[in-house]
């Protein structure tokens, strides 16, 4: 339920006083925390595509990488939010990795349009190709531009002001670490802190930063099982507002000779809340829950993933939930293949 955008919370206010009051508390905490964000973080990183969210993962695997997600939210409701992202990463040499984020992000009559260009190095302490040991840095640079479009509006609202689009940039910096079958990643986004003119300017601080760490460990149960599982986990917290939340991740992998089939699911928990009332006395707090079985299939170099978000709070603006897709091809020969369960290096 990460939607963003003022006016999509204030629309909501024409429901029955009690409703609307309740999800206007609802909407607006959320759309205070989705409209921070660049590219949004959802689930993407679960369906091979950790470039997305971690730029020191540029040319971090064995083969260059091309992925295109499509995501959109609640079908039946008209203009709901839609996402889609095109992000290629290469190693070049050795140590150096580069790529680059092309993204469109809408929300009824907002929209975001986005590219960012990544430079990773990346630090081999591995004594073979047998022994995966690697530290990897990366600094992505990017210009976004918002927009509004003013095309239906039939009444001027002098909230809006003049403006309607406006463009800024920003940076994020990543490091990981991978040894063997564990990892770790640490990401800071939006690390610059940006003045806006855009009409929603008092409502979008300037300091839009935000942290991540993930980590998690690849297992199997047998040398000779075609299963592995990997548990993760991932912190988010936005500096401005401290606010936080935690995704715990499960995934397994079976081997088959032409790629692995994989899926898992993933839960997601805000640890804030909006407090509201139904009946003007007992105050009640809920806080942002989903849950997120996917799927996939590596087939040679082709990727295909499918993720579903279901919301598991009581309130909840629709019930059809989030679909998203995931394509994906590996580019050229594989560089070296370790001698370990590390999907996001070997493949």
């Amino acid at each position: 339920m990460e939607s963003r955008s003022v006016f999509k919370c204030q629309r909501h206010l024409h429901l029955k006083k009690t409703v609307g009051v309740l999800l206007f508390v609802i909407f607006w905490n959320i759309c205070s925390i989705r409209a921070q964000e660049v590219i949004p973080t959802y689930s993407d990183y679960l369906t091979d595509n950790l470039y997305l969210i971690h730029p020191s993962m540029a040319g971090a695997s064995n083969y260059d990488q091309l992925r295109l997600t499509a995501r959109r939210q609640w079908f039946d409701v008209e203009n709901a939010p839609n996402l889609q992202t095109l992000a290629y990463n290469s190693r070049l040499g050795d140590k150096i990795g580069v790529g680059g984020i092309l993204f469109r992000d809408e929300n009824g009559n907002f929209s975001k349009l986005g590219a960012y260009g990544t430079f990773a190095y990346h630090l081999m302490f591995s004594r073979s190709t047998a022994d995966l040991n690697q530290l990897s840095f990366g600094i992505s640079a990017g210009v976004i531009q918002h927009r509004l479009d003013e095309s239906g509006f039939t009444r001027f609202d002098p909230l809006l002001g003049n403006n309607t689009a406006d463009i800024f940039a920003n940076m994020d910096l990543g490091i990981s670490y991978y040894v063997r079958d564990l990892y770790f990643h640490l990401a800071a986004k939006n690390i610059l802190s940006v003045s806006r003119e855009l009409f929603y300017s008092d409502a979008v601080p300037s300091n839009m930063r935000k942290y991540l760490f993930s980590a998690g460990y690849v297992f199997e149960l047998n040398p000779n099982d075609p299963w592995s599982f990997e548990p993760s986990v991932l912190f988010q917290v936005r500096e401005a507002t401290n606010e936080m939340s935690v995704d715990a991740n499960f995934k397994a992998y079976y081997e088959l000779e032409y790629g692995d089939l994989w899926g898992g699911l993933s839960y997601r928990n805000s640890l804030e809340g909006a407090e509201y009332t139904i009946d003007g006395e007992e105050v009640k707090n809920q806080q942002l829950r989903y849950i997120t079985p996917f799927v996939g299939m590596d087939y040679k170099k082709f990727i295909f993933g499918y993720t579903f978000s279901y919301q598991l709070n009581s309130l909840v603006l629709s019930n059809s939930g989030f679909h998203q897709i995931t394509l994906g091809y590996n580019f050229g020969e594989s560089r070296e293949r370790y001698d370990c369960k590390c999907p996001a290096i070997n493949n």
